[in-house]
């Protein structure tokens, strides 16, 4: 990989903050100081100093955590809220969230150290699906699911599911399985809205191939290989 990555990935810099430091000399590859930006290496193998002492990278880590609710998708809260950070060990503290949850949401969510894996599940131009079981206050019809998946116009912009199921529905409470596509804020929360129903709760259930499953809130997992193959296959 290239040398700034590298860093970046063993915690050293940023990639640009990486390249400053190879442009001042202060990175030697096997022995020799390298000031070239794009140089590759090979890890392991190459035996990387930055002012000569050894920078080792990190092993990649993928966790899937069943976030409870009443809790920030952050490691870190300004508000001094309980975060997911909180349900991890601690010597996993270079993990963050891949995406969002609002604080109120519950379900699957990914933490990891490799920003590639996190831009991969991300970016709208990938198109990873998300699974959510929603709680309503209110009766849902089959009308109901066709405005949610030929879209709706709020605030400006147009949210639409790709696949809207009704689970339950009765006078006073309905449940609805949704597919998205994109990860809007409070995409889903905001749909309803819209359509004049509350939601009572909220859980994402599946993030690409991979289901929340018998995970309970709190508790954790790391992915299989096999797991992390198909979230990076083609969709």
């Amino acid at each position: 990989m290239r040398l700034q990555k590298f860093l970046a990935e063993a915690g050293v810099a940023s990639r640009r903050a990486g390249e400053q430091i190879i442009l001042a000399g202060r990175v030697a590859v096997n022995g020799q100081t390298v000031r070239e930006l794009g140089t590759k290496v090979e890890a392991p193998g190459d035996r990387v100093t930055v002012d000569g002492k050894p920078v080792r990278s990190r092993r990649k880590l993928y966790v899937a955590l069943h976030k409870p609710r009443g809790c920030a998708c952050t490691r870190k809260d300004e508000l001094g809220r309980p975060t997911v950070g909180e349900w991890l060990p601690k010597e996993w503290g270079n993990l963050y969230p891949v995406g969002r949850l609002d604080f109120n949401t519950e379900g699957l969510i990914f933490l990891t150290n490799d920003g590639a894996f996190s831009l991969r599940l991300t970016h709208p131009r990938y198109g990873v699906r998300k699974r959510y079981e929603v709680t309503v206050v209110g009766r849902v019809t089959a009308a109901t699911l066709a405005e949610l998946t030929r879209g709706i116009f709020t605030e400006g912009e147009r949210l639409k599911a790709a696949k809207a199921k009704l689970l339950a529905s009765g006078p006073s409470e309905s449940q609805v399985e949704l597919e998205l596509a994109e990860g809007k804020n409070r995409e889903v929360r905001r749909m309803f809205e819209t359509l004049g129903l509350i939601v009572k709760r909220l859980v994402r259930t599946q993030i690409g191939p991979i289901k929340l499953g018998q995970l309970k809130p709190g508790r954790w997992r790391t992915l299989t290989e096999t797991e992390i193959k198909s979230l990076l296959a083609p969709v």
